[in-house]
């Protein structure tokens, strides 16, 4: 499986419109060799280099399987981020760049989830149903 961007390349700056200095919407997403039998996708975007540990930015599970996660979009159940919200929220480090990471998920099934999961709920409920992932790291550094 593989995830690329129309918006960032892997490893380079991700525009100012996905950010918290934007417009704050999540950039497309495409998705290509998605592994048959695969019922439904999972992404999570995190930064592993916010100060007190690893920040959430989106969770969103059972999306349809699509080639395409468009931008400003939200095609499967989202999951409570490290805001305290159930949606997006872009780059917004307090300072030097960071690293923000887009890992997409197959899974063999459909998650049957209560209301108020979050991303720990999530990776439980995942486990033994991950056909395959792959992932791609945009940067961002507040000007």
């Amino acid at each position: 499986m593989k995830i690329t961007s129309k918006s960032f390349k892997h490893k380079e700056m991700i525009p100012k419109k996905f950010t918290c200095q934007g417009s704050d919407i999540n950039p497309s997403l495409d998705i290509e060799e998605i592994p048959q039998g695969a019922k439904s996708l999972v992404l999570v975007m995190d930064d592993p280099d916010a100060p007190g540990g690893v920040w959430v930015h989106w969770v969103m599970y059972n999306i349809p399987i699509t080639k395409t996660v468009e931008e400003d979009s939200s095609p499967g159940e989202e999951v409570i981020n490290s805001f305290g919200k159930k949606s997006y929220g872009g780059p917004c480090p307090p300072s030097g760049t960071h690293r923000y990471y887009f890992k997409i998920y197959a899974l063999d099934t459909k998650l049957e989830l209560g209301k108020d999961v979050n991303l720990n709920d999530l990776k439980k409920a995942m486990q033994g149903h991950i056909l395959d992932e792959s992932q791609i790291v945009g940067l961002y550094k507040k000007e």
